[in-house]
């Protein structure tokens, strides 16, 4: 147990924790080895940081593995990255920890052979419910929101021949019927995004659903993100004071009355 580990106040352990694991790539090249190398290296990583994550409490990990954008990477570097995942998905890994797998992103996009790993996977591990490990592959939040409004746009158009007025529709579209559009229908938002790296932005990443989301940077690679560093992270989100808009005042009264009733 680390030191910051034990300040931890088990009570208050972050729902879903969002990451951005960057950083494979210049802690490769720092060593003198290929880009693979380091997100091979990142693999080790996830396996400690799920194991830990789900021994805290955790309910929800998701991990930014792959974006759209990453497409147009060098197709030797993308190539590796889609044989990385296919061969790290083993089941090891999720049935241990009792974590369950879900995905999120264009998966239509993403070789057969990992779209048939993927879903098997999801299937064999549908029961676990430690954890749920949510991968973000071939994903980014503008092409989130473009896919929702395209899914959206066929009960508008029905809702139209039905009669209803423009202002009738315009009013049934709120941000919950976007949300359940999205992706990440199924699952809170994140607490807590933490992003490693010493990168100072979002990347495209669950741009929705980080509207009051903490943020935490670390300048630490991903390969070298320790347990130590994940308990450093819940702790600064414990230090923090939600308040989704509200004063300072009115939040600590809600937790005065809340803990008196």
């Amino acid at each position: 147990m680390t030191e910051t580990e034990q300040k931890l106040d088990m009570t208050r352990i972050p729902q879903h924790v969002a990451i951005i694991m960057d950083g494979n790539g210049r802690w490769a090249t720092e060593r003198g080895k290929p880009r693979s190398y380091g997100h091979q290296a990142g693999v080790e990583t996830v396996r400690r940081i799920t194991a830990e994550c789900t021994r805290l409490g955790v309910k929800y990990l998701t991990l930014y593995t792959f974006s759209t954008e990453n497409w147009n990477r060098p197709a030797d570097e993308v190539a590796a990255l889609m044989g990385l995942v296919l061969s790290s998905l083993e089941e090891e890994i999720f049935q241990k920890n009792n974590v369950r797998l879900r995905v999120i992103g264009d998966m239509k996009r993403l070789p057969e052979t990992l779209q048939k790993k993927l879903w098997e996977t999801m299937e064999h591990t549908a029961e676990n419910d430690a954890m749920t490990m949510v991968v973000a592959l071939s994903y980014s939040s503008r092409w989130e929101m473009t896919d929702a409004v395209r899914e959206m746009v066929p009960g508008i158009l029905a809702d139209y021949e039905a009669g209803y007025s423009t202002e009738e529709i315009c009013n049934r579209i709120t941000e919950d019927t976007i949300s359940q559009h999205l992706n990440t229908y199924f699952m809170p938002d994140p607490d807590l995004l933490i992003r490693t790296g010493g990168e100072l932005r979002i990347s495209n990443y669950l741009l929705w659903q980080i509207a009051y989301s903490e943020l935490y940077f670390c300048n630490t690679y991903w390969p070298d993100f320790s347990e130590a560093d994940l308990h450093a992270a819940i702790a600064s989100y414990q230090h923090r004071q939600r308040r989704f808009g509200k004063t300072e005042a009115q939040v600590e009264s809600e937790q005065s009355t809340s803990e008196n009733a």
